[in-house]
């Protein structure tokens, strides 16, 4: 049975859908687009794909959302600093989204919305908290009145009275409560803006994921994912104006994953101590990052250095040699894959199925079962961890070992030691190595 820890509970809980369909709806708080992605959001990222990819090794289906948000203050801060439009600026950091999550092997998700997409579903939900009294207008600006949500706290497990002004909470002297939090901010001069019953502005960032996540996965859905920083307030907000709104449950999971440190310090862009995603593909390659994801637990804390992904990609590379991509699905160690598979519908233990990845290559080098059973059954953990099956190119190491082997090969065939000579060819196959013997010498290549 798949079990997953919920922030909600503070507990790891077994896993039980909403909907009696089977449909697994999720919900995954994508990227501020003032900037573009770095190893933080790969890391967001590559938490909700192994989520869901264990989800469907589960049995379950799955429909998922991730959004962008594409207007708020930083991109407005953004654009007024490059003299560049807001929408230019956010589409080219989608880009490149894009091309680093393709990369990375992440499975599609059903729909991408956008913030500015959404303004009249965010109007919408807006005007219903106006009128059940949860939101108040100040100003030009609409705020919602947190004392009015008897819940407020129960995700992060903050209370009001010990979030004092000034200190955890922005002083704003428009607002009721300290703590109130904008829905709708009046327009200013220079600002991107829509037209609204409230007037002209633009939507605070809280309300712009409560709007789409409902549009597309229903008042109540399965799981919401993203980075612990999110918990407060984003995330308690979101509860807030949800529930308020719809008198129904908001998420019934809340998955969040552990932040990536520089030095003991949160890696984000607002600090601008962050490696961007782009160069760090393009210095290791997909599968050096997710394997330096997986060795971590997804809501331990990660201390992120060249030398720490070094050794990932030292490890990884014992890895490689063993697999085939075109394995036999069903054919694989039932004991070794059931282990695998446990471990990963334990809250998604990637170090533990790691572990298991490895102590199948020791098995297969000590020769305790069919090696070609071990290998089909490696190729299969490797494939549903979502990393990608390489191209196996000649090294200079590679090319001057197998060259050694061709030689003894060719002495063991002067000395007609027959035997020893087809021993060399059937090792250099079982490792993707063909040996072509023909009449002017003998040629090699790996086969893909």
């Amino acid at each position: 049975m798949f079990k997953i820890y919920n922030t909600f509970s503070k507990d790891v809980e077994n896993f039980e859908p909403v909907s009696k369909d089977g449909l697994v709806r999720i919900y995954s708080c994508g990227m501020t687009v003032q900037d573009t992605p770095h190893i933080g959001h790969i890391r967001a990222l590559v938490t909700v794909d192994i989520l869901r990819r264990v989800l469907k090794l589960s049995g379950y289906s799955v429909f998922s959302v991730y959004n962008f948000t594409d207007i708020d203050d930083k991109l407005i801060t953004k654009m007024a600093q490059s003299k560049i439009d807001y929408r230019i600026i956010s589409q080219r950091n989608i880009d490149e989204f894009f091309e680093v999550f393709n990369s990375l092997n992440i499975l599609n998700f059903d729909v991408y919305p956008r913030a500015t997409g959404h303004i009249e579903e965010i109007i919408e939900l807006i005007s219903k908290l106006l009128e059940k009294g949860f939101a108040y207008r100040s100003g030009d600006d609409i705020y919602f009145s947190v004392s009015k949500f008897k819940g407020y706290g129960k995700l992060s497990g903050k209370r009001l009275d010990d979030l004092i002004e000034g200190k955890r909470v922005e002083v704003n002297q428009n607002k009721e409560n300290p703590l109130d939090f904008v829905l709708w901010k009046g327009a200013k001069d220079n600002e991107p803006y829509w037209y609204s019953p409230f007037g002209k502005g633009r939507p605070g960032w809280h309300i712009e994921c409560s709007a789409m996540s409902i549009k597309y996965l229903g008042e109540s859905f399965d799981i919401h994912a993203g980075g612990q920083d999110l918990i407060f307030p984003h995330h308690e907000n979101e509860i807030a104006q949800s529930e308020c709104a719809t008198g129904k449950p908001f998420a019934k999971y809340w998955v969040h994953n552990g932040m990536v440190n520089l030095k003991g310090e949160k890696m984000s862009k607002s600090l601008g101590n962050v490696f961007k995603a782009k160069e760090l593909l393009k210095l290791y390659g997909p599968n050096v990052l997710r394997f330096f994801l997986y060795k971590t637990h997804y809501r331990k804390d990660i201390e992120f250095s060249t030398e720490r992904v070094e050794e990932a990609k030292t490890a990884f590379k014992r890895l490689v040699p063993y697999l085939d991509e075109n394995f036999e699905e069903d054919n694989v160690d039932d004991k070794i894959y059931k282990d695998f598979k446990d471990a990963l519908e334990d809250d998604l233990n990637t170090p533990q199925a790691l572990g298991i990845i490895f102590e199948t290559i020791n098995m297969i080098n000590k020769k305790e079962k069919d090696e070609s059973l071990l290998r089909n059954t490696l190729s299969k953990m490797y494939k549903d961890l979502g990393f990608i099956f390489e191209k196996k190119e000649k090294d200079d190491l590679t090319e001057q070992l197998v060259e050694i082997l061709l030689k003894i090969r060719e002495t063991m065939k002067k000395e007609k030691n027959y035997q020893m000579a087809d021993t060399i060819r059937e090792e250099l196959k079982k490792r993707k190595i063909i040996i072509n013997d023909l009449k002017d010498g003998v040629t090699w290549k790996i086969e893909d």
